[in-house]
Parts: structure tokens; C-alpha cells; sequence
């Protein structure tokens, strides 16, 4: 049953004839876990905080970084390098009081998705990493509940629902729609190529509004269907698609993978940028490859670097040395460890190190006279 203070607070939602007390009493009772409090965990986080859903859970083992401020509306300055679980679920609490926070400072792998997942209803995929969503999807459709899918790039966006019951039959899964996952260096995320600030708060109220009609059944639920949004042309369309019959198989079988591939994982060696200045005076011939676009070479690059960017990796990777070490940078970090996964795993290359903190990192503790982006 709803309280004085519930039937206040949620009047409009009360009013409407499809929600009602009924629809409100659902939300109260749901407990939905947000995979990525960044932009598209933000607004599914406010949208879905203040509508009232009775438990939410926030997984996400980043820190708050300045270049999130853009679009990532629930951090302020203050927060930068603060963890975004924990931050998240404060500044929400300040929101709305009547429901409960469950925050988890830590990444989905596959040794805690499964029993982190479990406690929940359905799942919001709201991450930029491929691997995550995937593994989103395998538990998911082994523990029988749905997820709602949201992605973006540049200024194009998407939004599903997988794995859900619609009329009765089991709708389709991410991996009846993207069987196989991509290369890291296939499909860089808006941490490489950039994304429109406003886009993520799109996308993220669509998937907020997609598991506001799953918990309460009204409306047409994305399952089978895929929302297109392109920001520069203001159009949408949608794509239709359907369950494969093997779509079980597929998500033991990418779980299997998973977990062999993190069992086997080779984390690559790192480097702060303080240790970098070290071993550039121990072994002056150490080569700097520098993964980032050209755009961002211009405004800084640490000295003698050579410029390969990421997504050019696979076809000029005879480039990068083997027979002295290689100090792997971008501009946080990120596609620079991915690119060290890429050569170790396809090419066997076992001299590669990433400095941590990407160029960034340098430009604050080695060189603060170097343009920072």
C-alpha cells in the first residue's frame, strides 16, 4: 500500500488511469539494477528515482572525471574523482527518500554479475563496453528477466528491450539482434570519438520510460524492436527483429567464454606517468605509441611518440616493435589497454606497457605546462 506521503508525492502518476495506485504500488515494489551510472545511467537514475521505483541499484567502479561533467548531469566539480556509485546514490537519496539504494563501487565481471543480478527484477544496460553488455544479456536470459538496452554515438542512438514476455511469448535477446561481440577496436566508445552531451539524456529517459512500462504493464514495450534516434536529422525509426531458437545456447556458451577469457585475461602492466620519466632515463630507447586521433596528437603528445591511431591498429601493428619495450598512451587510459589486449592476445606481443591515466596523467604530474583537453 502506498503512504500520505507516497499518494502526495506521486499524485500525477496516480491520476493517470493507466498507472493509478495499482501502477504505483509496482514501481514501489520493483527493484531495478542501473549497470553504469554515467550518460545514460544519470537520467535513468533521476527518472527512475523520482517516479518511485521501491529499490535501485547502482553498479559502476568509475570515479568521476571532469570531461563527465558534459553530460553526465547528476556530478558537479566538487565530485571529480570522487567513485560514481557512491556519489550517485547520495545526490539521489537528496532526490527521493521514500525508496532504498543498494550501490555497488565495483565493475560487472563475471565472477559477481550473476549474484549481484539476482536481486533484481530487471536490469538497465546503461555501460559503453561490449563485453559488459554481453554478459548482461548471457545472465539475464539464464535467470529468466528482462534488460533494457541503451547506446549511443556521436549523435545516433538506440534503445530495446531484451529477454522480456510480451503477450505471453519470450521476447528476442541482445545476441538475436549482435550474435558475436565486436573487437575492442572496432567500435570505440564516446570516450574516443565524442558524443553530443544532450544525446545520453535522450536515450537514457527512453530506457527509463521503457522499464516504467514493464514494472507497471502498460504500453507497448520495445521487445523485438529496435529504436533508432539520429539527433542531427531529428528522426526515429524502428527496426524489427526476432528469438532465435538457439538464443539459450548462445548466452551458456558466451558465459563459458567469458569466463575462460577472464580466467585467462593478461591485465596489462601500467605505468603512472611519475614511473614513465623513470623508465624514459633507464631505457631512453623505450618506444611511445600513441594511440589517439590525430586531432588530439595536435594538441599535445609526449615527446618522440609515434601515431597510430586505435583504430588503425590491426592493419599497421608490424609498427610497433618487439624488441625493446613500448609504452602504450591515449587520453585516460582506456583505448590504450585495449590495444595492449588486442596486440598480446592476436599477435603476441609481450613487451607493451599502458600509462595509467593516459597523457592526462602526464599533463598533471610530469609537464603542467602541456595543453590538456
Amino acid at each position: 500500500m502506498l503512504s500520505s506521503a507516497e499518494k502526495q508525492r506521486y499524485q500525477k502518476h496516480l491520476l493517470l488511469p493507466e498507472m493509478g495506485p495499482e501502477g504505483q504500488e509496482r514501481l514501489k515494489s520493483a527493484r531495478v539494477l542501473v549497470v553504469g551510472a554515467g550518460g545514460l545511467g544519470c537520467p535513468v537514475l533521476l527518472y527512475l528515482s523520482a517516479a518511485g521505483v521501491g529499490t535501485i541499484g547502482i553498479v559502476d567502479g568509475d570515479t568521476v572525471d571532469e570531461t563527465n561533467l558534459q553530460r553526465q548531469v547528476l556530478y558537479e566539480s566538487a565530485d571529480v574523482a570522487r567513485p560514481k556509485a557512491t556519489v550517485a546514490a547520495n545526490r539521489l537519496r537528496r532526490l527521493n527518500d521514500l525508496i532504498e539504494y543498494e550501490y555497488f563501487p565495483t565493475n560487472l565481471v563475471s565472477e559477481n554479475a550473476a549474484s549481484i543480478i539476482d536481486g533484481f527484477d530487471l536490469v538497465v544496460d546503461c555501460t559503453d563496453n561490449f563485453s559488459v553488455r554481453y554478459l548482461i544479456n548471457d545472465i539475464c536470459v539464464l535467470q529468466g528477466k528482462p534488460f533494457v538496452y541503451g547506446a549511443i554515438h556521436r549523435f545516433e542512438g538506440q534503445v530495446s528491450a531484451f529477454n522480456y514476455v510480451k503477450e505471453g511469448i519470450l521476447g528476442p535477446t541482445y545476441r538475436c539482434l549482435f550474435p558475436t561481440p565486436p573487437s575492442g577496436l572496432e567500435i570505440p566508445n564516446c570516450a574516443e570519438v565524442g558524443v553530443v552531451g544532450i544525446l545520453p539524456g535522450m536515450i537514457g529517459m527512453f530506457q527509463a520510460n521503457e522499464v516504467i512500462k514493464i514494472i507497471t504493464g502498460i504500453g507497448n514495450v520495445l521487445s523485438g524492436e529496435l529504436l533508432l534516434v539520429d539527433l542531427l536529422e531529428n528522426s526515429q525509426r524502428k527496426m524489427k527483429f526476432k528469438r532465435r531458437s538457439d538464443a539459450e545456447t548462445l548466452a551458456e556458451e558466451g558465459l563459458k567464454t567469458n569466463r575462460k577469457i577472464a580466467a585467462n585475461e593478461l591485465l596489462p602492466t601500467e605505468l603512472s606517468a611519475v614511473e614513465l620519466v623513470r623508465q624514459l632515463k633507464r631505457e631512453p630507447d623505450t618506444f611511445l605509441l600513441d594511440v589517439r586521433n590525430p586531432e588530439e596528437y595536435d594538441v599535445c603528445h609526449l615527446p618522440g611518440a609515434v601515431l597510430i591511431p586505435m583504430a588503425t591498429i590491426p592493419a599497421n601493428f608490424d609498427q610497433v616493435p618487439r624488441d625493446r619495450p613500448v609504452v602504450v598512451y591515449c587520453h585516460h587510459g582506456m583505448r590504450s589497454a585495449s590495444v595492449i589486449q588486442y596486440l598480446a592476445h592476436e599477435h603476441g606481443y609481450d613487451n607493451l606497457s599502458n600509462l595509467s591515466g593516459g597523457i592526462h596523467s602526464w599533463a598533471e604530474d610530469v609537464d603542467m605546462r602541456m595543453a590538456k583537453y
